[in-house]
């Protein structure tokens, strides 16, 4: 029966998610509201809260986005895995993830999100990194690249604009490869 209660309910449940994802990724969790969301699924606001209970509900669901896969390999391998994560960084991404990263700033549940995304990966570069200080390394090479993500996509940055993610890869690699060796001080203790 393919326009049973059920289809219909889903349906309208992904109509729902998707506007969502919209409006967060374009106004951040704050800003963003259950009327505006309704309107833009066609749905009446009503429906939204019955499906999803709270709007931090609809937010938790409407911003899951997969894993991203560990970094694997010596740290000659990692630099250059973290540097190709570029394209995905700067390209078009999943409006998922910019209404985590819209949010994040302004939104604590959002922000617990992202800083648990970022420990992990810090987790496993430090991991590699042959250096007391490991910690600190990992995490100044993964805050560079959440700061190119957030420079291009959310601040439209003009100078990286039209630049290659190859490009950005080739001016970023002597720093991020001089953060994986523990014979270069990180700077001063």
């Amino acid at each position: 029966m393919p326009n049973s209660r059920v289809e219909r309910r889903r349906r309208s449940e992904e109509r729902i998610l998707a506007a969502a994802r919209t409006v967060f990724a374009e106004r951040g969790f704050e800003r963003a509201t259950i009327r505006a969301i309704a309107s833009m699924a066609e749905v009446d606001p009503a429906l939204v809260m019955q499906y999803f209970g709270s709007k931090q509900e609809l937010f938790d669901l409407a911003v899951r986005i997969p894993a991203i896969p560990p970094l694997n390999g010596g740290l000659d391998e990692l630099v250059e895995e973290l540097l190709a994560r570029i394209g995905m960084k700067i390209g078009p991404i999943p409006q998922a993830s910019l209404a985590m990263m819209r949010s994040m700033l302004t939104h604590p549940e959002a922000a617990e999100g992202v800083r648990a995304r970022l420990d992990e990966q810090v987790e496993q570069l430090s991991s590699a990194i042959p250096a007391e200080d490991a910690d600190l390394r990992a995490a100044l090479m993964i805050s560079t690249m959440l700061g190119v993500t957030v420079a291009h996509q959310l601040l439209d940055l003009t100078a990286l604009r039209d630049v290659s993610p190859t490009r950005i890869a080739a001016a970023l690699r002597p720093a991020i490869t001089a953060l994986t060796r523990p014979d270069e001080p990180a700077g001063p203790s």
